[in-house]
C-alpha cells in the first residue's frame, strides 16, 4: 500500500545498512557462531534421529506386527490407535522442547551475534 506520509524520523528510507559479505564470512568463522551452531545441532540432530526411528518403528509394527497392533487396550481402542496418537503427542512435545531450547540457548547467542554485526556497520 503506497502512502504519501514521510518515513518516521531517524529511519533510512532504504532500510538499515547491511553488513558486507566479508563481515558475514568473518562472523561465520568466529567461535561464537560455532558455539551457536553446536548448540543447535546438539539438540536438533539427536531428536530428529529419535523421532524418525520412532516413526519407522510405528510403520514397521503396523506392517509386520498386526497381531500386536490389533491388541485391544480399552473397548475398541487398539495399540495401533494408541501408538498413532502418540506420534502426534511426540511431535507437539518436540516442538515445545525446541521452543524452550531456542528461547533459552539459541536466541540469546543469535541476538548477541546480530547486535555485534549491526554495531560494526
Amino acid at each position: 500500500m503506497a502512502t504519501d506520509a514521510a518515513p518516521p524520523e531517524g529511519t533510512s528510507p532504504t532500510g538499515p545498512v547491511q553488513p558486507t559479505t566479508e563481515a558475514f564470512v568473518a562472523e561465520q568463522s568466529s567461535p561464537e557462531f560455532a558455539d551457536l551452531r553446536r548448540s543447535y545441532r546438539s539438540f536438533a540432530f539427536p531428536l530428529t534421529i529419535a523421532f524418525v526411528t520412532w516413526y519407522l518403528l510405528y510403520v514397521l509394527l503396523c506392517n509386520y506386527a498386526g497381531g500386536f497392533m490389533a491388541t485391544k487396550v480399552v473397548g475398541n481402542i487398539n495399540m495401533a490407535l494408541v501408538l498413532g496418537l502418540a506420534q502426534f503427542a511426540t511431535t507437539f512435545l518436540i516442538a515445545w522442547l525446541y521452543s524452550r531450547h531456542a528461547a533459552s540457548k539459541l536466541d540469546p547467542k543469535a541476538e548477541a551475534i546480530k547486535s555485534r554485526m549491526e554495531a560494526d556497520v
